[in-house]
């Protein structure tokens, strides 16, 4: 399974269930979706040429604003599912991305999770490094 990036601006990261996932009825905790979006994210921002530590050491850190999740059918133990992140706003010091968890083109979960630039130091709102931004930047003006 590799990650890729659509035409679309959309990235996909494949995840594959496995028992810490599920609860005891072999069912995808709720929490862990948030955790595989929080992967897509990561891995999102990486295909871009970054990594967190890397802005850390820049002085710069990504942290959860706020997050609207809807859940609609139940992950089981052993699914293939693909978790999807796409830059839907950007702001100065904020991306907004819409995700999705889904297991054969069915959605299972779906989210909006708005992500915040702040100072590693003294964690403050701070600007999204120039570089970023213009990548980011980029991917909106893909969507049109």
């Amino acid at each position: 399974m590799s990650a890729k990036s659509s035409p679309t601006s959309e990235f996909v990261l494949p995840v594959r269930v496995y028992i810490e996932d599920t609860d005891a009825g072999g069912i995808v905790y709720y929490v862990n979706y948030l955790k595989f979006m929080e992967r897509a994210r990561t891995e999102f921002m990486r295909s871009l040429g970054y990594q967190h530590y890397a802005l850390a050491e820049e002085n710069f850190q990504f942290v959860v604003h706020s997050c609207q999740v809807r859940y609609h059918k139940p992950g089981r133990i052993d699914d293939d599912l693909r978790v999807s992140a796409r830059l839907k706003h950007l702001g100065r010091a904020t991306l907004l991305f819409a995700q999705t968890v889904s297991r054969n083109g069915e959605t299972l979960c779906e989210a909006e999770i708005k992500v915040a630039c702040v100072s590693a130091d003294g964690i403050k709102p701070t600007a999204l490094p120039k570089p970023l931004f213009a990548k980011f930047k980029a991917q909106v003006e893909e969507l049109g």
